[in-house]
């Protein structure tokens, strides 16, 4: 069967942790309840090694298999923080912590990983050994990275390593990947705009912030319109602009820009960096002004290695007959480090025609277990044959 039986049996159950998880969401690092139930069940399903405290609040779990004289490692991960978002889905296991949710669908990440975790350590049907790897603060925090500093790819062994995420609007249970360049890298930036405040009537004596932010508003649009190459995605975004004052009688003496960068491509990120930061400082310097530009570099482009690609989309072939190709996400996704680090591969598995990613309304599509834990299985058993 494309779908293993035993995933139809232990449904309940993993639809249990996966609620569980969903009513208790953690952020970024404070996954400390989660990784502890998660710690727990690997420890209850006889994992080999369970090492807690990976990247600050990541649990490793080891399993080895019947025979282990390939020698060879594959790792498979999973992400467990939710984001800082009020839940209006009104369920019953909505979360009981107030601006918190998992609106990314990491509690069904965790909970599928978990499931393949339990019937890996019950069959052992592999030559080598499965490292099932949960990592907190995808969202922002950049974990992956902090367990990759942490050392996690050199003390576990792993030789390779694949990432999976839930995508509304796809087939519930198909897959979809690409190999390359995947997500974009997510940057930000600040810029701090000073100018001379006073009367809102009196102009002339003023130096205008506003006037001056607005118009570096405008001509960052053409950051890439007219300056990045045209057959290369990228995304610049101002998403925030604040003054120090709400009258409406004062011009400002200060205006904070903020937003966000997305690239595809490190020649395309370069290009952004410098050319915000002319257009700010330049274009403060036109309007009397002074602009300080403060650019974060972010999560790193994520880029599937070509052969395991390859063997991720024939794990979903097995599994659900077919794997589409995926659309180029100018989303980030912190699995990056983990690519940077060994080859591997991130694929996408169909939640249905449901709310999106990120929206208060969002919910996992449990009816998609099945599907995740097989492939996570097909996987590493396809991957570590049994001599």
């Amino acid at each position: 069967m494309p779908i293993r039986n035993r995933f139809a049996e232990l449904l309940p159950e993993i639809t249990a942790w996966r609620h569980d998880f969903h009513a208790h969401p953690e952020l970024l690092f404070d996954c400390h309840r989660t990784a502890g139930i998660v710690a727990g069940k690997l420890r209850e399903f006889g994992c080999d090694e369970v090492v807690e405290g990976i990247g600050r609040t990541g649990v490793v779990g080891v399993i080895r298999g019947r025979n282990t004289g390939s020698g060879r490692v594959v790792g498979l991960r999973a992400d467990m923080d939710a984001l800082p978002i009020y839940e209006a889905t009104g369920l019953e296991y909505a979360s009981k912590e107030a601006g918190k949710m998992h609106a990314c669908g990491h509690d069904g990440h965790t909970a599928m990983l978990l499931g393949a975790a339990k019937y890996l350590a019950e069959t052992r049907n592999f030559d080598g050994t499965v490292v099932v790897i949960f990592q907190p603060a995808e969202e922002g925090g950049g974990g992956g990275d902090e367990m990759c500093r942490d050392g996690m790819m050199e003390r576990f062994g792993i030789q390779e390593v694949y990432g999976m995420h839930n995508w509304p609007g796809h087939a519930a249970g198909s897959f979809a990947i690409r190999p390359g360049a995947f997500f974009a890298a997510t940057d930000q930036f600040e810029i701090a705009v000073e100018g001379k405040g006073g009367h809102a009537a009196k102009p002339h004596q003023c130096i205008d912030t506003t006037v001056a932010a607005a118009q570096m508003v405008i001509a960052m649009q053409t950051i890439v319109s007219r300056n990045a190459d045209p057959t290369k995605e990228a995304v610049v975004s101002v998403t925030s602009f604040v003054t120090e004052s709400q009258a409406f009688n004062v011009i400002p003496q200060h205006v904070t820009l903020r937003g966000t960068v997305r690239t595809m491509d490190p020649a395309i990120r370069e290009l952004a960096e410098t050319r915000i930061k002319s257009i700010a400082e330049n274009m403060a310097v036109a309007f009397g002004a002074k602009a300080h530009v403060d650019y974060r570099r972010g999560y790193p482009v994520m880029v599937n290695s070509e052969a395991e690609t390859e063997f991720a989309a024939e794990a979903a072939r097995a599994v659900a007959g077919d794997c589409g190709t995926a659309p180029l996400v100018m989303g980030g996704e912190d699995f990056a480090y983990m690519l940077e680090e060994r080859p591997g591969a991130y694929i996408l598995v169909g939640n249905g025609e449901t709310a999106d990613v990120h929206h208060p309304e969002y919910n996992f599509n449990d009816s998609v277990i099945p599907a995740g834990c097989s492939f996570w299985v097909e996987l590493a058993e396809r991957r570590l044959p049994a001599a």
